[in-house]
């Protein structure tokens, strides 16, 4: 691969950010119909207002900086926002899938700027550096927000369900989880295989352990019920961490972009065993709670050691492309 100046990366990182922000707008405006709450509603208004302001700023550094966005990558992304919005609005939970997805998103967000911040101060554009900074901050105001909202979502999710069929849909959000954990161990391997360098192989093992072992956990508490994972939903799910893993493979700077996407498949994740949780309790299932509850915290935790990982990933990602500046 020829050599790269830091100044043609750090508008490509910008082009990616604006490609998100076009997604994270399609997604504001629809979600305050599917949120099932006058407070959720309201607080992906509000967010809206920020995001329509965070797509302007990007843009306007890259017109100063002489650069556009990208027209391919905007419109891929605009058609994913619709995507997830019909997605969420197919479930029978709507506002908790709702809130999960866009609890992950913002962490996508947040990732996405952490990179863009560290590319923009390796050129020494601190202008950019700083919304950077700035937008960062928001997102995860907005991911903060959500986080405090999951008691909600599963009270919207659940108001017309009645006690007696509270154990069928535990049952549902279980098989849910095995689903995801399904996906996370696609990925994970595929992050041993494509991550970087042994750092972030030893990261992504690690993990991977982890969430096998997790999704065992979920299919004993399947099992306590009755039940047995969703072969569809499993299939489906492995499926997309295929394509995740083969997208990742093609990209030029793939120690970064898989360290942010994985950074919010764990916010993903952790925004379902979050509402797990809140359903189990309400099952008063004193065992499915404490298994989420072991979960959550190996979670949280995978969460952090990515976060650690960006300043690692970043140089990784402008190593592999021979960056120079």
């Amino acid at each position: 691969m020829p050599a790269s100046d830091i100044n043609e990366q750090l508008d490509k990182y910008l082009a990616d950010a604006h490609s998100i922000e076009e997604q994270a707008l399609i997604q504001m405006r629809l979600a305050p119909r599917l949120a099932g709450s006058p407070a959720l509603a309201d607080a992906f208004r509000r967010h809206l207002t920020e995001t329509e302001r965070h797509e302007r700023l990007v843009r306007e550094r890259m017109q100063a900086r002489g650069s556009s966005p990208s027209r391919f990558k905007d419109i891929v992304m605009k058609a994913g926002g619709a995507g997830f919005a019909l997605f969420a609005k197919s479930q029978p939970d709507t506002p908790g899938k709702l809130t999960a997805h866009a609890y992950s998103y913002e962490h996508l967000e947040l990732a996405s700027y952490e990179l863009l911040l560290r590319v923009a101060e390796r050129a020494g554009d601190q202008q950019t550096a700083d919304m950077a900074r700035t937008i960062r901050d928001e997102e995860r105001a907005m991911a903060d927000r959500l986080a405090g909202s999951f008691d909600v979502a599963v009270a919207a999710s659940l108001d017309a369900v009645s006690d007696d069929d509270i154990e069928s849909h535990l049952g549902s959000y279980l098989a849910d989880a095995h689903a995801i954990e399904n996906q996370a161990i696609g990925l994970l391997k595929r992050g041993t295989d494509i991550g970087g360098d042994e750092q972030m192989t030893r990261l992504y093992a690690e993990h991977l352990d982890e969430t096998l072992r997790q999704q065992e956990l979920v299919e004993e508490r399947l099992r306590a019920h009755g039940r047995g994972p969703s072969r569809f939903k499993d299939t489906a799910m492995k499926a997309g961490a295929i394509n995740w893993g083969t997208f990742f493979a093609g990209q030029p700077d793939t120690p970064g972009k898989l360290a942010a996407f994985a950074y919010a498949f764990e916010h993903l994740e952790i925004g379902g065993y979050e509402q797990l949780l809140r359903v189990a309790q309400r099952a008063r299932d004193q065992e499915t709670v404490t298994t989420v509850e072991q979960i959550l915290g190996q979670e949280r935790a995978a969460a952090e050691k990515l976060a650690a990982s960006f300043d690692h990933a970043t140089e990784l990602a402008l190593e592999a492309q021979r960056v120079s500046g």
